[in-house]
């Protein structure tokens, strides 16, 4: 099978997976009495998976090479406790779709820039009209969304 096509498929169900986290962690939430409870426990839970993950694969962290990674490289799992939080407090007032295609248009709208200008050590890859429009479509479909 074509590698580019086993990558966008699992880029795909790691997005529907995305979709069910956030009622899931709202769910939550409500049971143990704020969306920053559902959080840590979220997180907890996918620490002791990754662990087994990690046991099961035996892989091992490159210490070195994590010490020499600039700051900013420690920060996903702070922007990870962000989405987790805001998707656990926006389901139950924006439903499900309204929230993860607010995500989305998060995503997209700080990617072309991150894109744009190379930054955090991406591949510069310039604004132009069709990734601009395209990003467009997704944000209109956000007021399509809300609108339905």
């Amino acid at each position: 099978m074509n590698p580019s096509l086993i990558a966008f498929l699992v880029v795909i169900l790691a997005g529907g997976a995305t979709a069910l986290q956030a009622p899931t962690n709202a769910r939550l939430a409500t049971a143990v009495g704020s969306p920053v409870n559902a959080a840590f426990i979220s997180f907890a839970v996918g620490t002791a998976v990754l662990g087994m993950a990690a046991a099961l694969m035996h892989t091992r962290p490159d210490f070195a090479a994590a010490r020499s990674l600039p700051w900013y490289a420690w920060l996903g799992g702070a922007y990870g406790a962000c989405f987790v939080v805001a998707a656990a407090w926006g389901v139950p007032r924006l439903g499900v779709a309204m929230t993860i295609a607010l995500m989305v248009g998060g995503q997209l709208l700080i990617s072309l820039i991150l894109d744009h200008f190379g930054a955090l050590g991406v591949p510069r890859q310039p604004l132009n009209l069709g990734r601009i429009a395209g990003v467009g479509l997704v944000l209109a479909g956000v007021l399509l969304v809300r609108r339905s």
